[in-house]
């Protein structure tokens, strides 16, 4: 009866322990865009289903879109979910619940970029007052968001306005993140306790649960990126190319269509140069009218030297985020050089071919003339047709002749030689 007692009690207790408390987590490494922006929404969403008491997010980037950053500081902002940003990003740590920051690591130097590129024509000082509104903009938009979370406004505003960058023992001093940890098990240990939109964290002994990037943000996530668009132009213009060259293959145009539309996809969301599309679009045209055009490669060399300068200019080479690496643009444009020289050669070898079809391939034959010929007319046999001929010296029946030149549908004729 005892045992039983006890066995029932056990059961009680076992029956009424509460089910282990949840912290949702997510890693980010790299720079950040739109395919972030969707994983740490979608992320929040899960979090605030699964009861998470926060989400934990280990973030690693260099920077990234402004456009991008904002809408992750709207969701931030507007979550019911505690959000802790753990290691670094300025904008985004900023505007978390709680920032956190691993030892060792730095937090600043907060650079935005803008997205679109840089309008055809303009002139140095409209793109000076373009940055300049840019950065009064990131620094009124950084110190709000300091503000919010109660954080340093000055060290803020120097972050955007003078690039600066501090360690994490610096941050913590001056108020700018919350606590240092050296891994996520002692994050989840600092972070147990403490109070939240007046609700205590219970972290201490919280399972660990990873959201992990779908496989469309992870593939988004590797598409945009300067690399890809460029392969991607590239990859249009031999398709185009090919499609023109050989009509009917179907394969290389739809290839080349898919592509270009990727490609102009990409654009339109990475900081692209307008003038550097311009150039590479006109290498194209170039590269087309060479095929068609008597210019004996004069075009292709010129849609060469416009192709490697609009490779050169498609992205700001200052930026460390967003620029296209010449290991890249060189091989393209050798590639390229190589590509059209064969076509345009192959072009030109085919036109210095003697005509192996049509009416001119006659011109040299000997025939048998029907009637007689003269400068007035007559006929010849040639290739199972009856032609009407003319010849200067008059010729007889069964006289054998050669056939001099064509005029339209009438042949000239004369004497066979010897």
């Amino acid at each position: 009866m005892k045992s039983a007692l006890i066995c029932l009690t056990f059961c009680l207790v076992g029956a009424s322990a509460p089910a282990a408390e949840k912290v949702a987590l997510i890693k980010i490494n790299g720079a950040i865009g739109p395919a972030t922006a969707s994983y740490i929404a979608r992320s929040i969403d899960e979090a605030r289903t699964q009861n998470a008491q926060c989400l934990v997010i280990q973030l690693n980037t260099p920077g990234g879109l402004l456009d991008s950053t904002q809408t992750i500081v709207q969701d931030f902002l507007g979550s019911t979910v505690p959000v802790v940003v753990y290691v670094a990003g300025c904008f985004i740590t900023l505007a978390a619940n709680v920032a956190a920051m691993a030892p060792a690591t730095t937090i600043g130097a907060a650079h935005p970029v803008m997205l679109g590129g840089i309008p055809s024509g303009q002139e140095q000082k409209p793109d000076d007052t373009m940055k300049q509104k840019l950065e009064n903009f990131s620094v009124s938009y950084i110190e709000t968001i300091a503000a919010k979370r109660h954080r340093n406004v000055d060290w803020a505003k120097s972050a955007v306005r003078e690039s600066a960058s501090i360690t994490a023992e610096k941050a913590l001093e001056l108020r700018v993140i919350d606590l240092i940890a050296a891994d996520t098990p002692e994050l989840l240990k600092r972070l147990n306790g403490r109070a939240v939109d007046g609700k205590a964290l219970n972290t201490a002994t919280a399972e660990i649960a990873e959201i992990k990037m779908s496989p469309s943000e992870r593939v988004f996530q590797q598409l945009w990126r300067p690399e890809v668009m460029f392969i991607l132009m590239l990859i249009a213009i031999y398709g185009i190319i090919g499609e023109m060259t050989t009509p009917g293959a179907i394969l290389p145009g739809v290839v080349g269509a898919i592509a270009l539309i990727l490609a102009l996809y990409l654009a339109a969301i990475l900081p692209v140069n307008v003038t550097g599309v311009v150039l590479i679009a006109l290498a194209m045209m170039l590269f087309i009218f060479d095929i068609y055009a008597p210019t004996h490669g004069v075009l292709t060399i010129g849609g060469i030297v416009s192709f490697l300068i609009g490779s050169l200019m498609l992205f700001n080479r200052a930026d460390p985020l967003f620029r296209l690496s010449l290991s890249y643009i060189i091989p393209a444009t050798l590639m390229t050089a190589a590509f059209f020289a064969f076509v345009i050669g192959k072009g030109l070898r085919a036109q210095r071919l003697p005509v192996k079809a049509g009416a001119q391939t006659m011109v040299g034959k000997t025939v048998t003339a029907s009637t007689p010929i003269d400068s007035q007319g007559g006929r010849v046999f040639v290739e199972g047709e009856n032609w009407s001929a003319v010849c200067d010296t008059p010729v007889e029946p069964g006289e054998v002749i050669e056939i001099a030149e064509v005029q339209g549908l009438t042949l000239k004729v004369q004497p066979r030689k010897g």
